[in-house]
């Protein structure tokens, strides 16, 4: 890849010129031709500065001439701007390379090694069964597949995780408030309030009968909410390659174990008749209960039992992914795993903001316990799974987001789905219509790129050089909306080439070259796509008004 080749290149000029390599590496960013400032920019110069103890602009001048002296292929020159950077102009032979390099990776373009082998255990979403997914937590499915997604994409071996929280008192209200909708009568005061309840003991009674008990009640709504989460997400294309049960941590021991081993490790003492962890010592606010006066354990000590059972089943790491407001629990957790012998940090806790749902400029609200929730269901029964995915990861996770219905359920170019979606149906009109005018493409050695100079064309290949970086950074920092804003930017480039391009024309050789262009764009795009779990159509409806160009 280019940005490596040049990254390479001014760490040999650095090496050469007498200076380190900064600890943290050679920047090199890529710059925008329209400002002057060449198709590379690198502040080495400024990194390098207070260890060398010289002015930046005095080391840009020697690394530059060592550069000059070695120069990697296609560097025409370079500038310097105060107060040092380098900005390296090249060829437009580099973009050329830039197309190459894309078809010969072919489906593999993107992807990297960096994580080979590494086993990951990723679990995400994971609501209480007591209910269908509601659209807040339809975030987390969009996001934790993508992130696994592209951590596979990076070579990582991953196991996608669903952790069903079957044996806790959130069950047993769930299973009274069942019982008391079945019974015609309201739910308790700590119950649940959702009109979803109302249905569900209606369809409890069309399959059960008159004569539920209430421990009947319960189990049959939490199989019955359970199979209403699996149904949503196989609508929206989310597989599962375990569904894990609280109770067997209970029924195989694991949670008393758990709990033994602290004791002879000494990390427990009782206080006040409830049995304590002593979290503090590693970071936490304060120690944590593991078993409460009563005899009942809290969330913690499972949890330690269910994450010390990922480990045992041969997962090097685990990352979890959790709504912000469970942000007290996380240095818990940690701190319980790292007194159980495990590595400092684990399981990764990715911490995200919830979403707040409008309709119609009105805030709707999202609590099972509420009368009235939209869910994931709901969404999906109104817009294409797509569009629902593609909205849940334009954001960072670590921001808020509005998830506006009105919005998200209209069918235009101003919904993004659709707008990328429309750049690689518009790559395969191009080659049905070639196919049309029996218009071969030809081997791609055979075809002058060089005939490829238009701004536009050397725009959608700038954004091609991007996107292995795009893909592995969103997969180091866990931020799948990296890739949904590069494939944003890359459909208004194909969409912009589209337009002042035409791609079948008298010219034989232009024709050839602009051939490889769209290619290589369906290459990118429909890679990029397929990591967000967004499909790439070959054909859409129009969606604007805009007059269809000929190709």
């Amino acid at each position: 890849m280019i940005r490596d080749e040049l990254r390479n290149s001014l760490r040999d000029a650095l090496n050469a010129a007498g200076f380190p390599e900064p600890p943290n590496g050679v920047a090199l960013e890529p710059s925008d031709p329209d400002l002057g400032r060449g198709d590379w920019a690198s502040p080495v110069a400024l990194q390098t500065a207070k260890a060398a103890k010289l002015p930046p602009r005095v080391i840009a001048d020697r690394v530059k001439s060592a550069l000059e002296a070695m120069p990697p292929r296609h560097l025409d020159h370079i500038e310097i701007a105060d107060p040092g950077f380098l900005n390296l102009f090249l060829s437009p032979s580099w973009l050329h390379d830039v197309l190459r390099e894309v078809v010969a990776a072919g489906d593999t373009y993107g992807r990297d090694d960096t994580l080979r082998g590494r086993r990951i255990n990723l679990e995400f979403v994971s609501l209480n069964p007591t209910g269908p997914i509601h659209a807040g937590g339809a975030r987390w499915v969009a996001v934790g597949d993508a992130i696994a997604n592209l951590l596979a994409a990076q070579g990582a071996v991953v196991h996608r995780e669903y952790y069903l929280n079957d044996a806790g008192g959130q069950l047993d209200a769930f299973g009274a408030s069942l019982y008391a909708r079945y019974q015609g009568e309201e739910p308790p005061e700590d119950g649940y309030r959702g009109d979803y309840l109302v249905e569900m003991a209606a369809r409890m009674r069309e399959e059960l009968g008159d004569d539920v008990t209430p421990d009947q009640a319960r189990e049959w709504g939490y199989h019955d909410a359970v199979r209403s989460v699996q149904r949503d997400l196989e609508r929206i294309g989310v597989h599962f390659d375990t569904w894990f049960s609280e109770r067997t941590l209970h029924d195989r021991g694991e949670v008393a174990d758990v709990l033994r081993l602290l004791g002879e490790r000494g990390q427990i003492y009782e206080q006040d008749g409830a049995i304590w962890l002593r979290t503090s010592a590693l970071g936490d606010q304060r120690d944590r209960v593991l078993v409460k006066s009563d005899g009942t354990p809290t969330y913690l000590l499972p949890d330690l039992a269910y994450h010390r059972d990922k480990f045992a089943r041969g997962w090097e790491h685990l990352i979890d992914i959790w709504g912000s407001d469970h942000h007290g629990q996380v240095k818990s957790l940690q701190a319980g795993l790292e007194l159980l012998g495990f590595p400092p940090g684990e399981p990764e806790i990715i911490l995200g903001q919830l979403v707040r749902i409008e309709r119609g400029g009105e805030l709707v609200r999202l609590s099972r316990r509420a009368g009235q929730i939209i869910t994931l269901a709901d969404i999906l029964d109104e817009v294409d799974p797509d569009v629902a995915r593609l909205t849940f990861l334009l954001q960072g996770v670590d921001t808020p987001q509005t998830f506006d219905l009105d919005v998200v359920t209209s069918q235009s170019m101003e919904n993004p789905v659709y707008y990328v979606q429309y750049a690689h149906a518009r790559i395969a009109s191009i080659e049905r219509k070639a196919s049309e005018r029996g218009v071969t493409r030809l081997r791609l050695d055979q075809v002058d790129l060089s005939m490829l100079v238009h701004e536009r064309e050397a725009d959608l290949l700038r954004s091609l050089a991007l996107y292995p970086e795009a893909v592995r950074e969103a997969a180091e920092l866990r931020a799948p909306h990296r890739v949904t804003t590069w494939v944003r930017d890359f459909a208004k480039h194909f969409h912009g080439f589209y337009r002042d391009c035409r791609v079948i024309s008298e010219d034989d050789a232009l024709t050839q070259a602009r051939l490889w262009l769209s290619e290589a764009c369906r290459i990118g795009l429909a890679d990029a796509l397929g990591l967000l779990g967004v499909s790439a159509p070959d054909e859409m409806a129009r969606l604007d008004d805009e007059t269809e160009q000929q190709q």
